[in-house]
Formats: structure tokens, sequence, C-alpha cells
């Protein structure tokens, strides 16, 4: 069970940041022949990212929405993100090429979406929470005298 930080706390953190949404629809969930691939590939292209550095991934929480997983990436640039899409070397060009060949196949079985955010301000508050999402890709820091509303917090990250 992970630890609970008893208290208030919020994050820190200077510099850039781009909040990265990607998801997946499994249309054909008896079909997981064409969604599972897909879905097994973002677990190598995280720890591939984790495993470097300067990737520029800060961190990442992974959730389940309507239809499928959804992953929040923390990043400190959108040049980072654009250059690990990008990258000839990187897991992210084989799994997209077989993912739009398996697509092209089997049209609308699974979908893909991404939203990209560049952040200039980000607030966050955790009342007795384990360390996740934002602090986790960044700082976790209690919360004080002047970062006590969320106004301030936001405030103070200008």
């Amino acid at each position: 069970m992970a630890r609970i930080n008893a208290g208030r706390f919020t994050h820190r953190h200077s510099g850039g940041l781009v909040v990265f949404l990607i998801g997946m629809r499994i249309n054909r969930p008896w079909r997981p022949d064409l969604w599972l691939p897909a879905f097994l590939a973002m677990p190598k292209m995280l720890a591939e990212l984790l495993a470097e550095p300067g990737s520029g991934l800060l961190g990442y929480r992974f959730s389940m929405g309507a239809g499928g997983p959804v992953i929040v990436q923390y990043w400190d640039s959108v040049e980072n993100l654009y250059a690990y899409a990008s990258a000839p070397e990187s897991g992210h060009r084989p799994a997209w090429t077989a993912f739009n060949r398996r697509a092209r196949e089997v049209p609308g079985a699974v979908g893909i979406w991404h939203e990209t955010f560049q952040v200039s301000h980000a607030e966050s508050m955790y009342v007795s929470m384990p360390t996740q999402g934002l602090a986790q890709a960044t700082e976790l820091v209690p919360v004080g005298p002047r970062t006590d509303r969320a106004k301030d917090r936001l405030a103070g990250a200008q």
C-alpha cells in the first residue's frame, strides 16, 4: 500500500511544463489481437523514457477512462515531447507504424487520441494522499502560510 502523506501538500516546480494526455479507445473489445499490441506498447515507451534522464519526461499517471486507458504525462518541454515522438530510434516509431498497419487492416477497431498543453502556471493540492500526479513528477512540498489558498499557489507559480 502506498505511503500516505498526512497533512496538506502541493508541488514545487520551476521551468517548462507540458501536460500530454494520451488515450486509447477499445472499440472492439472482442478483438484483443487489434488493441492489445497498442496497449502493451505504452509501458515499454514509458520505461524507455524514464531510463533516459535527458528525455524530458518528468513523470506520468495511468488511469482508465471511458472506453480505455488514459495516461497523463508531464514533460519539461514540447520540444522534448516531439523529439521523442519523431526519433527514428525510439520505441514510438515502430509502435506507431504497427498501429497504423493494424488500423488499415481493420478500420475502427481501436482509436488513439492525444492532447498537448503548454502550461504557464499550475496549482495542486494533495490532502492525506500518497505522492502522485504533478507532485510525483516534480517535488512534493507542504502547504505553508503563503500557499494556503489555491489562488495563492497559482499566483506563486508565476
